[in-house]
């Protein structure tokens, strides 16, 4: 939210509806810990806000029409790249070939470019897959519920807060989607009865699993985010599992650090090798850096799964986040990441919304 306030964005984005999450909760058998407050943040947004990701990519590309170099083009499949001694000089659509100065695959974490041009992405070991799916929110809900996380015996179901309804994820274990389709809907509403109460009275409008969504975990990244004249970012470079809830941050801090390396350059005349490189080398320690937590989630969730206990962090920790300034630390490491980058002043930004305003 920050970044996109300094795009002169951020105010016409909350027109739309959302949800301001202010914590994020644990809820175990043993009791309630809430581990992050992002109320305590000191910033002009001290909240997640939650929308559906279709809604925010809508706004950012309606925004985007209004530049008078901008072209969006849908359900334009890239069918092959095409190269020059080596170097990527623009894509294929189709029959038509489209030139481009550099190539940007921000494709997602199924990537058609990344595999085009010959970067394989390593699995690093999700365990985990979710199913995810909605339940109306009523007005009597609890006022609290934000970003919460119900665990039980070998899994645990993550809420989402949102204006009209709920959105639920149910995890499961890695590849066993089809004992969970054959078992049916019943056992998931029979852990939200037990775990989530407060949601009963409306766990029977989940009558098939066709209203479910299946959500295949990965967590996985490229060693070379780079070739000339193409560079990956956001999902197509490290795919980021949902735990913790940073995938967009991630990617959208890859468009910051790609966008300070690449204007200046693209100013120049020419993208070298060694910037794309550098937008790596921005980037690649914190994503290694939130993997690896994320890795160790996953571990820590197979080992309790395979010992039929309770996935849960340890009781112990409720002392430890009774303490703001510990909530409020967890929120600042969520909210912002790893050694977060910053839009550089040589960018200009400032004629980005004036022109957005004159149109």
């Amino acid at each position: 939210m920050e970044t996109l306030d300094q795009l002169g964005l951020a105010d016409d984005l909350l027109r739309l509806p959302h949800y301001p999450a202010r914590h994020f909760r644990f809820h175990t058998p043993a009791g309630t810990l809430t581990p992050t407050d992002y109320g305590a943040l000191d910033s002009r947004f001290p909240y997640v806000a939650l929308m559906p990701q279709a809604r925010f990519l809508d706004f950012l590309a309606s925004r985007a029409r209004e530049l008078p170099t901008f072209e969006l083009r849908l359900g334009a499949r890239v069918t092959g790249l095409t190269e020059e001694d080596g170097v990527v000089t623009g894509v294929r659509v189709g029959d038509e070939e489209l030139p481009a100065s550099l190539v940007v695959a921000a494709d997602g974490r199924f990537s058609r470019i990344r595999t085009l041009a010959g970067l394989p992405a390593k699995s690093l070991g999700a365990q985990t897959d979710i199913l995810w799916f909605a339940l109306p929110r009523r007005p009597d809900d609890p006022p609290e519920a934000d970003v919460d996380l119900y665990f039980g015996a070998d899994r645990y179901v993550g809420l989402l807060g949102g204006p009209q309804e709920w959105q639920v994820g149910y995890s499961l274990p890695k590849g066993g989607y089809t004992a969970v389709r054959e078992a049916g809907v019943e056992p998931i509403r029979a852990f939200l009865r037990e775990r989530i109460p407060w949601l009963a009275d409306r766990t029977d409008l989940l009558t098939d699993m066709n209203q479910t969504t299946l959500l295949s975990v990965d967590i996985a990244r490229v060693e070379r985010w780079h070739r000339p004249g193409l560079l990956l970012i956001g999902d197509a470079a490290h795919v980021i599992s949902p735990v913790g809830g940073n995938g967009i941050l991630m990617a959208l801090q890859d468009a910051v650090a790609a966008a300070n390396r690449l204007v200046p350059a693209l100013r120049a005349g020419k993208v070298h090798d060694s910037d794309l490189m550098a937008v790596q080398q921005d980037r690649e320690p914190a994503i290694r850096q939130v993997q690896a937590a994320q890795v160790r989630t996953e571990k820590q969730v197979l080992k309790a799964r395979e010992r039929n206990r309770t996935i849960a962090p340890p009781w112990f920790l409720r002392w430890v986040f009774a303490v703001p300034a510990v909530r409020k630390w967890s929120a600042e490491k969520n909210a912002y990441g790893p050694n977060p980058p910053h839009l550089s002043p040589e960018l200009n930004l400032s004629a980005v919304p004036t022109m957005i305003e004159r149109h």
